[in-house]
């Protein structure tokens, strides 16, 4: 199971889940994304779908939590969509999210991966929904406010889970020198406040393809796999696979 945050919204961090969920789908892996942003759900919108079901209906009780997974073609892999505006999702009690996310983790087991595309911030929501995820990947910005907010998740993080397999992506980077900068700087912050260095996973050129894919509603990798966001996010989803994850 891997956690997607940002701590901070607008950084691209609903488009990075959509678009790692593609590439390692594309290299062959079972995936699951599940939109964890249970007030404003938008994976759903960026993908273009209208699911028959989602997790309005899990948290009512008309249905379990795989009965309301839908698969998607164009991206080969699964989706179980939220519900945008629904307060009552937002505002469960933290035994219920708990509950949530205890049956995630046993519906991941039937995946290589599963993706959570986390709400933004760091609130007992974030926190509660990322708990079964070995594995945290921040997307961050060179914007001051992106770097504050995604050191703010990584300290809370440490806090819940000191054991927990922090990584970093840069996202809009101009260049891969200028994503290398980025990094370096909130590491450094990190190893001096937390006396913790997560890694660089990769980074995510700024390419004009990304607005055109998300206008269509569609993943980069159907209309620009060979775009430089595109290559970049497929060399992330290598090193992940690389990697690996740590066992749950």
């Amino acid at each position: 199971m891997i956690a997607i945050a940002s701590g901070k919204g607008g950084v691209g961090k609903t488009f990075f889940s959509i678009s790692l969920a593609t590439a390692l789908a594309r290299a062959g892996r079972k995936v699951l994304l599940f939109d964890g942003d249970l007030g404003l759900a938008n994976v759903d919108v960026q993908l273009g779908i209208m699911p028959p079901r989602d997790l309005s209906w899990v948290i009512a009780g008309k249905a379990l939590l795989h009965q309301v997974s839908v698969p998607y073609a164009p991206g080969g892999f699964d989706v179980i969509a939220g519900r945008s505006g629904a307060g009552g999702l937002a505002a469960l009690p933290p035994t219920r999210l708990s509950i949530l996310a205890g049956d995630l983790a046993h519906l991941a087991k039937s995946y290589d991966y599963a993706i959570l595309d986390l709400g933004a911030g760091v609130d007992r929501l974030v926190r509660i929904m990322a708990q079964p995820c070995g594995t945290r990947i921040v997307v961050a910005t060179a914007e001051p406010t992106s770097l504050t907010d995604a050191y703010a998740f990584m300290k809370v993080s440490l806090s819940d889970d000191p054991s927990c397999d922090l990584r970093i992506v840069i996202n809009q980077a101009r260049t891969s020198g200028e994503g290398d900068k980025t990094y370096h700087t909130l590491a450094k912050a990190c190893e001096t406040f937390l006396k913790r260095t997560p890694s660089l996973l990769g980074t995510i050129r700024k390419d004009k393809r990304v607005l055109e894919a998300i206008r269509a509603q569609t993943p980069i990798f159907v209309k620009h796999a060979t775009s430089d966001a595109g290559m970049d996010i497929e060399a992330i989803a290598a090193r992940l696979m690389a990697r690996g994850t740590p066992a749950e």
